[in-house]
């Protein structure tokens, strides 16, 4: 395992990407890791807390299985807690081997999310973790609306790193989570411009939505982490689904969770070669 900071780090320094894969099932780790060794590229294993909540909240056993998982493994692979607004979780995460988590607090009032940020990356720094936040709405959630006018704003954002001490920051510029379609366009001016103001790698939420050209240009103009979740689970489900297809009296989830899992491993690997 090896932590996402001197992952992060080595990406930022040198203007690449690093792709950041959101994991639910073991298939899901176990594709993500095979895509990484055949591609020879540091990765990052990622579960939210809404990934959590389906594990029945229990945050320990999941861990264990991907921390088991990464040290098999000869690839660079970080461990990272994602989308968490649950403080409880947040406190969670030192012990169970995650080395960065995303504290979200972006549906709050400006203010709020400062204060809040805040809190959690006093607590993150002293228990050595990574904290990224969010700012802005990047939308695809219930509640969000995606438009030009909630996009992050880089004097806001050179002001809130400033006054939360985040070290990565994801921000709105076009994208949306949950995309099945791959049609964003992303906004590249704005992302150059809060690259130059943050100082902070900045981290690209609802990738799975960008087109392949328009990852490579985002990375280009300055954006380091890239979020990929939804991709793998369009993936796994086609796989499922035609499997399922071609054997409807099948009781045996072996063959069709194999074929989900070369499918997302096939994904997976694809997004990292269009990303180096």
């Amino acid at each position: 395992m090896t932590p996402c900071a001197e992952l992060l780090s080595a990406a930022f320094a040198t203007g690449r990407a690093l792709p950041a894969f959101n994991v639910i099932t073991l298939e899901h780790a176990q594709a993500v890791v095979a895509a990484a060794e055949a591609a020879h590229a540091p990765v990052v294993l990622q579960v939210s807390q809404n990934a959590v909540a389906h594990h029945g909240g229990r945050l320990a056993p999941l861990a264990a299985a991907l921390t088991a998982l990464a040290a098999a493994s000869p690839a660079s692979l970080a461990l990272h807690l994602d989308h968490v607004t649950d403080g409880e979780l947040l406190r969670a995460a030192p012990a169970a081997g995650f080395g960065s988590v995303m504290f979200d607090a972006s549906r709050l009032p400006y203010d709020e999310n400062v204060k809040a940020t805040a809190e959690a990356v006093r607590f993150g720094h002293a228990h050595g973790l990574l904290v990224e936040s969010e700012l802005g709405r990047i939308g695809g959630k219930a509640g969000d609306a995606h438009a030009p006018g909630v996009r992050t704003d880089p004097a806001e954002a050179a002001a809130y790193v400033a006054a939360t001490g985040v070290d990565a920051l994801a921000v709105a510029v076009g994208s949306a989570h949950a995309m099945v379609r791959r049609t964003a366009a992303l906004d590249h001016p704005l992302i150059a411009r809060l690259a130059a103001t943050t100082g902070v790698p900045l981290v690209l939420h609802g990738s799975s939505g960008v087109p392949d050209e328009e990852l490579r240009r985002a990375v280009t103009a300055g954006m380091t982490k890239i979020n990929i979740g939804t991709a793998l689970n369009v993936a796994l489900t086609r796989a499922v689904r035609a499997e399922l297809d071609r054997a409807p009296r099948a009781v045996d989830p072996r063959p069709y969770l194999a074929a989900g899992r070369s499918a997302m491993r096939e994904a997976a690997e694809r997004l990292i070669r269009v990303l180096r």
